[in-house]
């Protein structure tokens, strides 16, 4: 990889700087939003207290094996985002309007090595290689993980940055761009770090928003190896002439940021009309939690492996990722590949026909990280455990389902204990939310009210930042939320089933590491 732009500029652009001298009237915002599975262009419309998402391009993604590990394929990602804000050019202007700003939001901890010319050095690893799993005793030895849970709040994941870069075989001239970070310094020539997304990298200090220099010293890693941080709201930088005339926009259209990691941006539009509640960020990964207002640094948090994240405004997203539906979209994968493709509703219908009560795994277990062959892991973890394994695809499903929303319950409870909260309401947003099942089953576990949307939450998050930092918008969280629940109508669930079915779930699910099946073979 050898894509090239301008030396970066080292002088921040002062926040809101370009929306000063623009009027909000006939603005949209575009929404640049990539998971590990797919990516779209959005624009979003904020008008009268409500905001209208619509789809301009859609583009897959995924992992390749390149170089020896499996990394993103970022030119065509890249590639991907340029299309679509092309098309997002085009569609406002037939309607008489013009983007007021850029925003981006991706999955975290994975990032790119650029040098001072700009060059891209290697396609970007993905976090589901394993290459870091080996760096972590390496990186233990330095720092224990009571001290760095101390400062940085973060979960344990082999994965986490701080892992990965401890593979690195140098890093001397580099700088680590995560990767909503790396497309907008491609857009714009400006290097910053989003803060809600530093957070995920282990180098970050929780309680006082800032690097975790002592961490980089401590491991030989370069005091600038990130750029500076910048927080949701505030102005990167304008696109450069090149990459604002391929995708026809003007050369002053603003990149801002926004909660770059996803979660941050589908939990700013979680629409919460009070202040305690949990969500689940359901999708490929589940990330499950509540909203405070300061850490949790305890050891009692560290060894229930929570994560302390940064959220929009200063907030802290308390959570635990749990395993999410890629369990699910890898069976439907691995079974088409046999020629069986049954519709996703069918298979729904089927599982949700099945008696309550079989086989729990553990969900989020390492076990089911890499791909391939998810059925028959699945069935190798039930084994594991002394039940019997599910026995065909609508049995499996039902099993997924059910660990998953054994795995909500039980994490939210140990949230309440641990942040010392109490919640009577659960929000399902992101792709999650449509599974009728997965929602219903969430109430049973919990034993709580669950409400279902937005499905577009992480889109939605990251056009209230955009607009609210144009001035469409006043207030805060609570004024963004107000506009969240204007938008959309949600789906209520309420348990269907008595008190002691939250128990009985808990009681059923395995604890942390006892369903892992035996090694996997890949």
């Amino acid at each position: 990889m050898n894509r090239t732009t301008p030396p970066a500029s080292t002088a921040p652009a002062p926040a809101g700087a370009v929306f000063a001298a623009v009027e909000s009237a006939g603005a949209v915002f575009a929404a640049v939003d990539i998971g590990a599975s797919s990516g779209r262009v959005i624009l979003g419309r904020v008008t009268a207290g409500r905001a209208e998402l619509e789809t301009v391009h859609r583009f897959p993604n995924g992992v390749k094996e390149l170089d020896g590990g499996l990394r993103w394929d970022f030119d065509t990602l890249f590639a991907e985002v340029l299309t679509g804000l092309a098309a997002a050019a085009t569609v406002a202007a037939a309607r008489g309007e013009r983007i007021g700003s850029i925003g981006i939001d991706t999955w975290a901890v994975d990032y790119g090595l650029a040098n001072a010319a700009g060059d891209l050095l290697t396609a970007p690893f993905s976090y589901r290689d394993d290459r870091s799993r080996d760096a972590v005793s390496r990186v233990h030895q330095v720092l224990e993980p009571s001290r760095l849970y101390a400062t940085t709040g973060l979960q344990f994941l082999p994965f986490n940055t701080i892992y990965q870069l401890a593979t690195e075989p140098t890093l001397d001239g580099l700088q680590a761009l995560l990767i909503p970070d790396l497309i907008a310094f491609l857009l714009t020539g400006q290097r910053r770090t989003e803060a809600t997304n530093a957070s995920t990298t282990g180098l970050f200090d929780a309680a006082a928003g800032e690097w975790a220099t002592e961490f980089l010293v401590a491991l030989g890693l370069p005091a600038d190896l990130f750029p500076p941080l910048v927080q949701p709201g505030e102005t990167i930088g304008t696109l450069l002439p090149a990459i604002a005339n391929r995708a026809g926009l003007p050369a002053g259209t603003t990149v801002v940021a926004v909660g770059s990691h996803d979660t941050a941006s589908a939990v700013a539009a979680v629409p919460a009309d009070q202040e305690d509640f949990a969500y689940v960020s359901s999708g490929t990964w589940s990330l499950v939690g509540v909203e405070l207002k300061h850490p949790v640094l305890t050891e009692a948090s560290r060894l229930a492996n929570f994560t302390n994240e940064r959220g929009v405004d200063g907030t802290i997203r308390y959570l635990r990722n749990v395993g999410g539906l890629w369990l699910l979209s890898e069976c439907q994968r691995t079974w088409a590949g046999e020629g069986y493709r049954p519709g996703l509703d069918d298979l729904l219908d089927a599982a949700a026909a099945l008696p309550g009560g079989g086989p729990v795994i553990n969900a989020d277990d390492p076990y089911f990280i890499a791909p391939d062959n998810m059925p028959g892991r699945i069935r190798a973890a039930v084994r594991n455990t002394g039940a019997v394994p599910p026995d065909d695809p609508a049995a499996i499903v039902r099993c997924i389902l059910d660990s998953l929303a054994a795995g909500y319950a039980r994490t939210i409870a140990d949230a309440e204990r641990l942040a010392d909260v109490t919640v009577d309401v659960v929000h399902i947003v992101g792709g999650g939310s449509q599974n009728r099942l997965l929602c219903q089953l969430t109430a049973d576990a919990t034993g709580k009210r669950v409400i279902a949307g937005p499905v577009e939450a992480t889109a939605l998050g990251n056009v209230l930042v955009q607009a609210r930092a144009a001035g469409m918008l006043n207030g805060g969280l609570p004024e963004l939320r107000t506009v969240a629940r204007a938008s959309q109508q949600p789906a209520s669930y309420v348990p269907s089933r008595s008190a002691d079915f939250g128990a009985a779930f808990h009681r059923r699910t395995p604890p942390a590491g006892q369903s892992k099946a035996p090694a996997s073979p890949l």
